[in-house]
This record gives structure tokens, sequence and C-alpha cells, in this order.
């Protein structure tokens, strides 16, 4: 069937995003789905979108240890204005994210009023399918435990400890809103179909995109800024987190079931 050019998405699909798609549709075991123009077209904004993403993290990641490098100068370090600085960062990088959810949502919204038909009986996935259990536990206990890391280091009597612990805590506070931003932005925007090849394909995105969120990559990062000036207590709990935390994600990986299947159980429930 004949598509027309996305709207506001750029060109017409270009033969490499194509071949893309088709190698994507091969690796979640898609292989006998043709890679369409609307497919390659919004697998291209996804991947321009995640790399967006990875900026900000990195950013965010970057932004906390200039910070933390404050907490080392002058005899005062207990100052508020790297902990400002770095709150206002958090925001502008959260207000960042939200415009980029709002381009890609902008993207599917045009992307879909030019489909000739739908897909019958839509589906709009919840948290348990999009997510799982397993993951959304990993996430859970991943960010709860570096929060309560970070917050133990604040009973340390060192001031720079405490202000580095606080540092430490605005960076993880600001990138979990960041990934609930994007879990929320995955779990609400409609679905973008037209047949049931495509429509398997949006839950696929969906659940690869959710799990890739779940990869506490901020979280394994951050506490890094209280090696060498915690104390020893704190950098063999830090090594414990950090060992249990990839030890489980490992696992969580080999153990749950493929994103294609996910995804098929998804549909056969709609």
């Amino acid at each position: 069937m004949a598509r027309e050019p996305l709207p506001d998405a750029g060109p017409p699909a270009r033969a490499a995003d194509l071949r893309l798609a088709g190698e994507w549709l091969a690796l979640h075991g898609l292989a006998g789905a043709r890679p369409t123009p609307l497919l390659a077209g919004r697998l291209a904004v996804r991947r321009r979108a995640r790399l967006a993403t990875y900026v900000i993290l990195a950013a965010l990641i970057i932004a906390s240890a200039l910070a933390a490098t404050s907490a080392f100068g002058g005899r005062q370090p207990q100052r508020p204005l790297p902990l400002l600085a770095l709150t206002a960062l958090v925001a502008g990088l959260l207000l960042a994210q939200a415009l980029l959810d709002r381009w890609v949502r902008h993207v599917d919204q045009r992307a879909g009023a030019t489909l000739s038909r739908r897909a019958t009986h839509l589906i709009q996935p919840g948290w348990r399918a999009v997510l799982g259990r397993p993951y959304a536990v990993f996430a859970v206990a991943t960010f709860a435990g570096a929060m309560v890391l970070a917050a133990s280091a604040l009973a340390v009597p060192d001031p720079t400890v405490r202000q580095l612990a606080v540092i430490v805590l605005i960076g993880l506070l600001g990138a979990t809103a960041i990934t609930a931003m994007q879990l929320r932005h995955l779990l609400r925007f409609p679905v973008v179909a037209e047949d049931e090849e495509s429509l398997t394909a949006d839950v696929v995105m969906r659940v690869e995109d959710a799990r890739e969120l779940t990869t506490p990559n901020v979280q394994w990062s951050l506490p890094v800024v209280l090696f060498g000036t915690a104390p020893g207590w704190w950098n063999a709990a830090a090594v414990a987190y950090l060992v249990l935390s990839l030890a489980a994600c490992v696992v969580l990986h080999a153990k749950t079931p493929s994103i294609a299947t996910v995804a098929r159980r998804a549909m056969s429930v709609r």
C-alpha cells in the first residue's frame, strides 16, 4: 500500500532508514514484516530522541561532578551556590526532556494523521505489558538503594562528605524524574498503526524503550563522586550496591522473556 510522507517529520524515508528498519524488525523476530516508510521514519526519530536523552543524562552527570569539585575548594565546603546551580540545571534538563517527548509525540501524531486506515482493535498497553513487574521492581529497588546509599553519607561528620552527598541526591532525583517522564510518555502516547504488523512493531518499540529506561546508568555513576572521600564502610556499601545491582540486571535480562515475546503477549490479550 502506498504511503504519503510524514508532515513535519523530515523528508521521505531514506534507503538507510529503511535498511535500519529492516534490521530492527529482524532483530526483534519480525523478519516477515516489511520495513515501511512509516516504521523507518518513527525509528529514525526515536534514535535521535534517545541520543538526545543520553546527552541530557551525560550533562547531569558532568554537572554533578563539577559541583562536587567545589566541595574541595576554599575553607567553607558547605557553599549553597553550586547546589543552587545544580538544582537549576536539573530543572532545565527536565524541561528539555519534556520538550523532547513533546516533539516525538508531535511526529507520531502527524504520522497517524497520514494513515489511510487504522489497525482494528487498537490497544493502549499498560505498565504491566510495557515494563513488566520484574523490571518495575528492579527500577524501584535500584533507585531506593542509590538514595539510601547517598542519604547515609549525610550522617558522616565531615562537611565535605555531606555536601557531596547532597549533590548526589540532587542528581539522583533529577535522573529519576527524567526517567519517570519518559515512562509516562511511553504509556500515554497513542498507538500509531495501520495494520497488524505496524501495531506489533509499535508495542515492541514501547517494550524496548521501557527496558532501556530501567538500566540504572546514572545510579551506578553518581555514587562514584563520594569514593575516596567517604569513610571505608560507605565505600564498601557502594561497591556492594554496584555489584548486586549489576548482577540483578544481568539475571533480569537473561531470565525474562524477550521483547518480541512480551509484545506478542500484549497483542494476544487485546
